[in-house]
């Protein structure tokens, strides 16, 4: 199988808890292409008070790569995008247009949508805090709705409510928005109750795609252990949908 999207990705060197070198980042977008990935994602972090990172100053650290990743063979496509912590703050700077949503790579090819069918909505990368849902969560999820995003819920079997009962999601898919299954936690990277969570919603066919969320080189090598178990576990048509097909939907590529 090749072709997957990967929709978040922390290769790039020096921004935030991923890639610490150029080295690194190379190894790791070279161990994600043999995993199957012709496409990553660029998702640093944009988290005030740990990672101050806004978005001109992604953008510079994008650019700053390109002469890296110039002429290398057997490199994926690389696009970038950022990995919101879903505060007031960041909240702000998605409304006001300031945030880092996925890039439209579909918008040039793409038809003009027909008489009576809604535009493409942008997908954007969030993350919850570990322990608790922000309140309000749905309402601000319909206001970035409203803004013309789609918020991509980053690795919803790693949240503590979701652990107690996944219905606390249901607000949330009302709202808009998808789930994006870290494909480790099906062996166990994060735990236990994460990778039980994973299987439930995986069996609940409530994921619209899924990624690699690597940081390091060596999570190539999870990656693609983890991509053997997600076939094992749902056949590879569906397995593809979740690596290929879902995530070019959320990227406007259909």
């Amino acid at each position: 199988m090749r072709g997957f999207v990967d929709l978040h990705c922390h290769w790039i060197a020096g921004i935030d808890d991923g890639a610490r070198t150029v080295e690194a980042s190379l190894e790791m977008l070279r161990g994600l292409k043999r995993a199957g990935f012709d496409t990553v994602m660029a998702t640093p972090h944009m988290r005030p008070g740990m990672f101050d990172n806004d978005r001109a100053a992604l953008q510079a650290a994008f650019d700053a790569m390109g002469p890296h990743l110039a002429g290398v063979p057997e490199l994926p496509s690389v696009y970038l995008a950022s990995e919101h912590w879903f505060d007031e703050v960041v909240f702000g700077r998605l409304v006001a247009g300031e945030g880092l949503p996925y890039p439209d790579v579909g918008a040039e090819s793409a038809p003009a949508p027909a008489a009576g069918r809604a535009a493409h909505k942008r997908g954007v990368l969030v993350e919850l805090p570990p322990t608790a849902f922000p309140p309000r969560i749905d309402r601000r999820f319909f206001d970035l709705s409203r803004a013309g995003l789609r918020p991509v819920l980053a690795h919803p079997e790693r949240y503590q409510p979701v652990w107690k009962d996944d219905r606390c999601l249901d607000p949330l898919l009302d709202a808009g928005a998808c789930l994006l299954l870290d494909v480790c936690a099906l062996i166990g990277k994060y735990g236990r109750a994460s990778q039980k969570a994973a299987e439930k919603l995986l069996d609940d066919e409530a994921y619209e795609a899924a990624c690699s969320d690597a940081h390091r080189p060596e999570d190539a090598e999870l990656v693609e252990e983890a991509i053997a178990q997600l076939t094992k576990r749902v056949g590879s048509a569906e397995a593809e949908r979740l690596l290929r097909d879902g995530p070019r939907g959320i990227l406007g590529l259909r």
